[in-house]
């Protein structure tokens, strides 16, 4: 948990962003960006964090690495499904088995920044659950944590799954059990009250059933869009994608031009009405929702309510460095920023 000075920190950077300054009480704020925007900051009249740290590179220093303690590796998350362990019913019907586990942890969200989270599998987001239209689902849920939980899939269900009043509690276990319908992107989340904070402290996932003729192959991955209140009082201090600020704006993600690349993007940001995507460089086709092949947006940015969700699919016509992000400035400067290195 952070201590009271690393809760002021945080509170006096969202408060300067916010104020559009970074004078001597927002330095703090500087060692959380990338290398590349804090000489932005600094193009516009800002003042180094240190005087020892190369512009060149980001002020983290490595402490931004594929793992800092959030117990899981973010550049492994954006593209790993877990598509369960597959048997075959006596009416021929493929069965998917998934175990998910809820429980308190600390993790780190941005370098030197620890939240009490509550979890799915030990990480915020939880794990990415994927199937076929049609197929059953058994997903065993079982309870450490120390409150109340459920798990409530956005989809066709029937009311006794729902994850809405069948609460379990610390210790105890649920299963739930339905056919995976419609075909299209699905977010799953915590239903128990007080919904806010279950929400807020991290316990939702991205539920992807596909249809029974697959999409064209793509590189594809999945991004939550987050926010972390690290002070407590009801606003957001860190906005992110998959848990970490700015993580792929330190360690981009590698695409070639012309490669089919298809995001499952959805919002699950409390506290905040509204999270948003721009793209750099290139226009993408949007799906909202994903539950009809033919219909799309061609666009640049989108917004997303809570619990809303797309596809975005493109094909990078350039090679070179192009930033993705939060087209809401202050979530941006928070944490919410990542870059695309496409080479040829």
């Amino acid at each position: 948990m952070n201590t009271k000075s690393e809760k002021e920190n945080v509170y006096s950077r969202r408060s300067f962003l916010k104020a559009g300054s970074l004078g001597a009480l927002g330095l703090a704020a500087m060692s959380y960006l990338p290398g590349g925007l804090q000489n932005t900051v600094l193009a516009h009249g800002g003042t180094s964090a240190s005087s020892t740290h190369d512009q060149s590179t980001p002020l983290t220093n490595g402490k931004n690495s594929s793992k800092m303690s959030h117990g899981y590796d973010p550049m492994k998350f954006l593209t790993n499904f877990d598509y369960g362990k597959i048997t075959t019913l006596p009416n021929g019907q493929t069965q998917r088995e998934y175990q998910i586990v809820a429980e308190d942890k600390e993790i780190e969200v941005a370098p030197g920044v620890f939240y009490p989270a509550w979890t799915y599998n030990g990480s915020v987001p939880g794990p990415t659950i994927r199937c076929t239209e049609g197929d059953h689902l058994k997903i065993y849920f079982v309870n450490k944590s120390s409150h109340p939980h459920t798990i409530h899939f956005h989809g066709i269900h029937p009311g006794k799954m729902d994850g809405v009043f069948e609460i379990v509690a610390p210790g105890q276990s649920f299963t739930y059990e339905f056919d995976a319908a419609p075909f299209g992107m699905h977010v799953y989340h915590c239903h128990a009250m007080p919904l806010k904070k279950h929400i807020e402290k991290g316990l939702y996932g991205t539920f992807i059933i596909d249809p029974k003729k697959p999409r064209s192959k793509a590189k594809e991955m999945v991004m939550v869009m987050n926010g972390f209140d690290t002070n407590f009082d009801g606003e957001n201090e860190f906005y992110t994608v998959n848990g970490v600020a700015n993580y792929h704006a330190d360690h981009p993600i590698k695409v070639k031009v012309g490669e089919p690349l298809r995001i499952y993007l959805s919002n699950m940001t409390e506290f905040d009405l509204i999270n948003s995507f721009h793209l750099h460089g290139d226009v993408f086709r949007y799906y909202p929702t994903g539950t009809n092949l033919e219909q799309f947006e061609l666009t640049d940015t989108i917004i997303q309510c809570q619990g809303q969700r797309g596809i975005l699919e493109w094909e990078f016509k350039f090679p070179g460095r192009f930033m993705f992000h939060a087209h809401q400035s202050e979530f941006a400067e928070l944490g919410w920023m990542g870059i695309f290195d496409v080479v040829e």
